[in-house]
């Protein structure tokens, strides 16, 4: 059914600005103005363009990644004590990611920018964190990236950290996030009564985690979802477990294997390939990024009746 102009104002003030409508819209829709398309976009704008609007990025975000999980990972300070207690990143990651979205949304770019946009938001400490030594102070600044391996939101350390253990890279975790938040088709809940991945134990030798999972996929009621999520999240174990790059694992002593077979059977190896694997089916990231902002915009979740509107966004 067609909601009505007060309603429609109060749906755009809590989608953009996470507020109550203000004066000059709630007159609009007291006078039935917003069933003008001309007067719709003149508001949308004018809301856009207001401060409040940074809400969108930032609540819309914090929601759409996940980066709850920030607030539940305490990275151990023996192994990440850069990343840690007096220099937690976390903070940092989420303000970068904040900004980074609401510049996509600003600047009015494709949504796949996303994905492989040269450019993030920095400050000093961040900066040093990705390897970059030329940023200096606590203010954000845009900063364009030479290392393709951070573009895009999988080279974002919030991510990367969110993905992750207090004390190791998950593949598994990273694998499940791409196929729900990117790709739009979630992995099963896994069955009952399944042994968590075994650890290292000092006195014997140590394992990698590919090394370590792929004993896991042994039992065939584990390889079924595991074949799906784990090459995905191979493709990202150069970025350890606070989101830094690295090369060689740190408790084997051995290259980190990037390398995976992709659903589809094509093969990947880092973040780069990945990253052109997931851009060469670009309707699956604007049909779940469409879905995920609708579902934040009704404050519900989507029914099969919402499907030929998202459909409909994707082709435009």
């Amino acid at each position: 059914f067609a909601v009505t102009s007060l309603e429609l104002a109060s749906r755009l003030s809590f989608f953009l600005w996470s507020s109550i409508p203000d004066d000059e819209l709630l007159q609009a829709a007291l006078t039935d103005k917003l069933r003008d398309p001309a007067e719709l976009e003149t508001q949308v704008l004018r809301m856009l363009a207001d401060p409040r609007s940074s809400s969108l990025a930032e609540n819309f975000a914090y929601q759409w990644l996940k980066l709850s999980k920030l607030d539940e990972i305490d990275p151990d300070t023996t192994i990440f004590p850069y990343a840690s207690g007096a220099g937690d990143l976390r903070p940092d990651f989420k303000e970068e990611l904040a900004l980074f979205i609401d510049s996509v949304l600003r600047q009015d770019e494709s949504v796949l920018r996303l994905l492989d946009a040269d450019y993030t938001f920095l400050n000093e400490r961040l900066a040093l964190h990705y390897g970059i030594t030329d940023v200096k102070g606590s203010r954000f600044r845009r900063v364009e990236l030479e290392n393709p391996n951070r573009w895009g939101l999988l080279g974002k350390g919030g991510i990367l950290m969110a993905t992750a253990y207090p004390n190791r890279t998950s593949p598994v975790l990273r694998g499940a996030w791409i196929l729900e938040t990117i790709m739009g088709t979630p992995p099963p809940l896994p069955p009952a009564n399944v042994p968590t991945l075994a650890e290292n134990e000092a006195g014997k030798v140590a394992t990698t985690v590919r090394e370590r999972l792929e004993q896991h996929r042994e039992n065939p009621a584990c390889n079924a979802c595991h074949s799906f999520m784990d090459p995905l999240g191979f493709a990202l174990d150069n970025f350890d477990a606070v989101g830094r790059w690295r090369d060689i694992d740190r408790y084997t002593g051995t290259p980190v294997d990037a390398s995976g077979i992709m659903p589809n059977g094509s093969s990947v190896n880092g973040p780069l390939e990945l990253r052109a694997a997931l851009m060469s089916r670009p309707e699956l990231f604007a049909r779940s990024i469409s879905q995920k902002l609708l579902m934040y915009a009704l404050g519900r979740p989507l029914t099969p009746e919402d499907m030929p509107t998202v459909r409909q966004i994707v082709r435009d």
